[in-house]
């Protein structure tokens, strides 16, 4: 079983593993630590909460030994799939810790919009005798980071080589830049990297990029695409930045002209999908998917969604539709993002009031936040969104993130 499990790992398929564990569930075979561990790793990357909640009940009912690896997986795989409150249980009941622990809770937190909580834990560390290392460091600059601490963040990057002798890496230079883009300092994140004594990756001029577009600086955000473009030019994100600025510049023909060239070049735009666990099973939904057997019932219920958060005070943010069409084609594709696809199926394939959790492989955009906030008041449902860069807990028409991510 465990080999099995782990040559899933290596091919990345992290549904067989699912299949593996729940087939120990039927025939009473008793996985070892090391198999708890990989299967709780990949309810993690799934966001599979239901099934780690199993695991977490197996290890008491069989009284496995709670190792520091075992527990910091639990802590990981819970934290990852939306229930941060329950890792920081495990993390507490933890008799010993060690500096993956505190940092996985730190990043924890983090992720979850709750960065006060994130730092403060990250000054207990410190004042229990427990040296940070860089990965620490990482964690609570990116908390600060998602949580628009940029006066903290400043002080903890100052501190990582003043009091702990700890040269910066590139990761805490991208995490200074990105605190700074996300909180709408695009030029003095700008003159943050032209201060850096290492070359800034693409990853932190993608940072760059991004904040310009969000915070309108286009003119800017062109130039450093096509740098990025120039040297990364199989890169499919770099192309997607720039045809995105061009269309908020309403120059059509340059954003196709990028379309073009991607075509070209054989790059393909990475599709947004959501995932969502029901009774075991994962399903994942596309936009404008018509795959499940039941995408007749899930459109019409997107269709009532969106009739009823309107009645609410809804606006769609047709802005956020890059194509060249009218403004009632644009809402049209706004109701078919993959993240209402699945809130959708949930309403259909839930009882009134249960919790909603759902996974995207791309960052939420505007628009369907704004939609998400409107759905969770309008049904009486708390929503958790976990996009590629943290998570948003919707509950009675707000958002945990504060609308800051």
């Amino acid at each position: 079983m465990q080999m099995m499990i782990c040559d899933s790992k290596n091919l990345v398929n992290h549904n067989l593993k699912i299949v593996l564990t729940t087939s120990m569930q039927v025939t009473g075979t008793c996985p070892d630590e090391i198999t708890m561990v990989l299967v709780l790793s990949a309810c993690a990357d799934l966001g599979a909460l239901e099934l780690g909640k199993w695991l977490e009940s197996y290890v008491e009912r069989k009284s496995i030994t709670k190792s520091e690896e075992l527990c910091n997986a639990m802590i990981d795989m819970f934290a990852k799939c939306g229930d941060v409150d329950r890792a920081v249980k495990i993390f507490r009941e933890m008799e010993t810790r060690t500096i993956v622990s505190w940092t996985s809770v730190i990043v924890g937190l983090a992720m979850h919009g709750r960065g006060l909580e994130a730092v403060s834990l990250f000054d207990e560390m410190v004042e229990q005798g427990v040296e940070p290392d860089d990965v620490a460091f990482v964690g609570v600059l990116y908390a600060c980071s998602h949580s628009g601490l940029v006066d903290k963040g400043r002080y903890y990057f100052k501190t990582m080589e003043n009091r702990f002798n700890i040269v910066p890496k590139i990761e805490h230079y991208g995490c200074m830049v990105d605190m700074l883009s996300r909180a709408g300092l695009v030029k003095e994140a700008v003159e943050f990297v032209g201060t850096m004594p290492v070359e800034p990756n693409q990853v932190i001029w993608r940072s760059i990029v991004t904040a310009c577009n969000a915070r309108g600086e286009l003119r800017l955000g062109e130039n450093v695409a096509k740098v990025l473009i120039r040297s990364e030019p199989m890169h499919e994100s770099n192309y997607v930045l720039l045809s995105n600025i061009y269309a908020k510049l309403m120059r059509w023909e340059k954003k196709k002209k990028v379309r073009e060239m991607m075509g070209v070049k054989g790059i393909r735009k990475i599709p947004g999908s959501t995932m969502i666990e029901m009774n075991n099973e994962i399903y994942e939904f596309v936009a404008g998917d018509k795959s499940h057997d039941k995408y007749k019932e899930i459109y019409e219920m997107v269709d009532e969604m969106g009739k009823e958060i309107k009645r609410a005070g809804y606006v769609p943010t047709t802005s956020q539709v890059l194509l060249d069409i009218d403004e009632e084609d644009k809402e049209d594709a706004l109701y078919r993002h993959s993240e209402k696809l699945a809130i959708a199926f949930a309403l259909l394939s839930t009882a009134p009031g249960t919790p909603i959790r759902i996974v995207k492989n791309l960052r939420v955009c505007e628009d369907c936040h704004s939609a998400t906030k409107f759905i969770s008041k309008v049904y009486s449902r708390e929503i958790v969104v976990r996009d590629r860069n943290r998570f948003h807990h919707f509950k009675d028409g707000l958002c945990s993130c504060g609308d800051f991510w």
